[in-house]
């Protein structure tokens, strides 16, 4: 290895990193772990408990909604509280990442941990159909974004041979969370009310939001704010892989809403007891916890496409072969949310992989915020759609679960098509 290649970063200090060998073409080091690293990691994953876990349960606020504070609403209404909440939860990635990018991810974990306190505080409170849109759906999407951008960027800081493995990791405190708070809900609700037992989940909320605040941090210096990442440019588009799979996620986000949703309000309309219908909600994200993992682990192995098209194949036969046909039957409405759970998990340790696998790194922030940008549009629309289906075919969930697999089904395509693009028929299972 030649001697330049040993040489310490201007930027690092050179007793904390003089072990390190060169692993990025940049020649940026990593650490790959050290205690900071994997504090980081670790603060990640509490974040994301307390953050991606509330857009994980919604199927829980919905169908509780639904029948109590908000019953005088139709499911297409109710829906467009949580569409803008998983909305601005994606959206707000555009002007957060670039601010995450100049002055670490401190200030934005604190506020975002703020803001999150005060949904969780107030939602007890809320009574009418705009309490409940500005507490959670805008106060919540907002402070939920803070806190998942830097949460999931701030990993990168310290791995690149293990990000994989460790985004893996911090993203499962997600899928944790939305075990905790149907459990919760369902345990609590009947014994202090839907008041007191958001404000339990809000005290579990107060000591992980504290850990990330403390834990989260960044290795790199300030930096002045990028223009160029600010705002989305709409000319990469012209690069074709990069736009199937900006629809390809475009797709699966899309589609994925729409299960975590109403899950637990289609096992209550099936005569399901309302003990396990929450319970499922649960299931589904103890199975997206390893979904998030594992396929991580096996992408750099297999491929990043070639897993990312295995999972969404499968999400796709998942709501063919399971949810469709299930109706009543608890034994395949359990099987369905273990499998579209593991597979679906992929989504957010998988997808912003196979964007970054088509730019230059130092041009990965343009790419990520542009394609977000459209994805958070599906992440608007995707539940009150589902929500209008369902409300137009008299509470009859057939069309709903058919306008999920379309969406599957398009984002299959898509991904199949970048395949065919960089390798060709030959080589679709190429380790791409």
């Amino acid at each position: 290895m030649a001697a330049k290649d040993l040489e310490e970063p201007k930027s690092l200090p050179q007793s904390r990193y003089s072990d390190i060998a060169p692993n990025d073409p940049g020649g940026d080091l990593y650490p790959e772990g050290g205690l900071t690293g994997w504090l980081c990691v670790f603060g990640s994953f509490m974040g994301l408990l307390a953050s991606l876990g509330v857009v994980n349960s919604l199927g829980t606020f919905q169908a509780y909604l639904e029948a109590h504070q908000l019953q005088k609403y139709n499911s297409g209404q109710i829906g467009w509280i949580f569409s803008i909440y998983t909305f601005l939860t994606f959206f707000c990635g555009i002007i957060v990442g670039p601010f995450f990018d100049a002055r670490g991810p401190r200030v934005l974990v604190l506020v975002g941990s703020i803001l999150t306190m005060i949904t969780m505080t107030t939602l007890g409170l809320c009574v009418e159909y705009w309490h409940f849109l500005l507490s959670f759906g805008f106060c919540g999407g907002l402070g939920t974004s803070l806190v998942f951008t830097p949460a999931i960027a701030a990993v990168s800081h310290f791995f690149l041979q293990k990000r994989g493995i460790a985004t893996g990791i911090a993203a499962g405190g997600g899928a944790i969370g939305g075990v905790i708070i149907p459990l919760v809900l369902e345990s609590l609700i009947e014994q202090i009310g839907f008041a007191w037992a958001t404000r339990v989940l809000a005290l579990i909320w107060l000591v992980c939001l504290g850990v990330a605040c403390i834990t989260i941090t960044s290795r790199l210096p300030t930096k002045p704010f990028s223009k160029e990442n600010i705002l989305p440019d709409l000319r990469i588009f012209r690069n074709i892989p990069f736009l199937l799979t900006t629809l390809a996620v475009f797709f699966v986000e899309w589609g994925l809403f729409i299960p975590i949703s109403y899950i637990s309000s289609y096992a209550l309309a099936h005569g399901v007891s309302p003990k396990l219908s929450y319970h499922l909600l649960a299931i589904m994200n103890a199975g997206s916890f390893f979904g998030r993992v594992l396929p991580g682990y096996f992408a750099d192995r297999l491929g990043r496409f070639n897993v990312l098209i295995i999972t969404v194949a499968l999400c796709l036969l998942s709501n063919v072969c399971l949810w469709l046909p299930a109706s009543g039957s608890v034994p395949m409405l359990v099987v369905y949310s273990c499998a579209f759970g593991f597979f679906s998990g992929s989504g957010i340790s998988l997808t912003p992989v196979c964007i970054g696998q088509l730019c230059e790194t130092e041009h990965y922030g343009r790419y990520y915020a542009t394609a977000y940008t459209v994805v958070s549009l599906g992440t608007l629309t995707g539940i009150p759609i589902a929500g209008e289906i369902l409300s137009r075919a008299n509470g009859d969930y057939w069309g709903l679960i058919i306008f999920t697999t379309c969406c599957y089904a398009g984002g299959l395509i898509c991904a199949i098509s970048v395949k065919v693009m960089q390798c060709g028929w030959c080589n679709i299972w190429s380790f791409y």
